[in-house]
């Protein structure tokens, strides 16, 4: 039986790298270094923002200081709410109308790898944080996805104990790996990644248009 249904959040929810990618490049303007969008799609999709800014400076191949560091995830932080507050990022289909199809006693979670402060305000504006039973993201963890540790906490805080009876809803190898390595079953949608990339998940969907409560049910048949 399905336990609990868990979604990422950029690139599942909201159609967000793009703006991400424009955010860094903002930031990083002031430290002469800039994510080309072909690199940024190949590289750092499904990055935390800590570990997007240190591979950012190591592979321009300069010095990031640990206050360095947290003043660009702020400031990057602050200019991407300026593009989430102005109504700029847009749901992707599917996505609004499946998490409020889920019925209230099937726990719903959202495991992201995006700052809270990125977050709140969009699914406020669509009306659908209180869906949401937890809400892990990158302040959360101490390892980001890959690692398992933010999908074992939001496990851990829907009180699953069999991950195997639980999907995560993902768009990237590392979202993918992360969910699999704490037990649990994963449905991708191609909204970042091409299908031949994605295939560690259970299940492939192009849209979340064409994933209903009993297309994720089957999956734990």
């Amino acid at each position: 039986m399905l336990q609990a249904v868990i979604f990422d959040f950029d690139g599942v929810i909201v159609d967000s790298e793009p703006w991400h990618h424009k955010a860094f490049n903002a930031v990083l303007k002031a430290d002469h270094i800039q994510i080309e969008w072909d690199l940024y799609q190949d590289l750092y999709i499904g990055f935390d923002d800590r570990d997007a800014l240190k591979t950012a400076f190591k592979k321009a191949h300069k010095h990031l200081s640990s206050k360095k560091l947290t003043e660009r995830i702020a400031q990057k932080a602050a200019v991407f709410e300026q593009y989430a507050t102005s109504g700029q990022l847009t749901t992707l289909p599917g996505a609004i109308q499946l998490i409020k199809s889920i019925p209230i006693r099937l726990p719903v979670g959202l495991c992201s790898g995006a700052l809270r402060s990125d977050i709140e305000p969009i699914i406020t504006t669509h009306g659908i944080k209180e869906n949401f039973r937890t809400i892990v993201t990158a302040e959360d963890t101490k390892k980001s996805k890959p690692d398992p540790a933010p999908y074992k906490l939001a496990l851990e805080n829907l009180k699953i104990t069999e991950p195997a009876n639980a999907i995560a809803i993902e768009d990237t190898p590392a979202g993918i790996h992360s969910a699999k390595a704490a037990g649990m079953k994963v449905l991708a949608v191609t909204t970042s990644f091409s299908a031949e990339y994605l295939t560690e998940a259970d299940a492939i969907a192009k849209s979340l248009e064409n994933v209903n409560r009993k297309t994720l049910e089957d999956m734990i048949l």
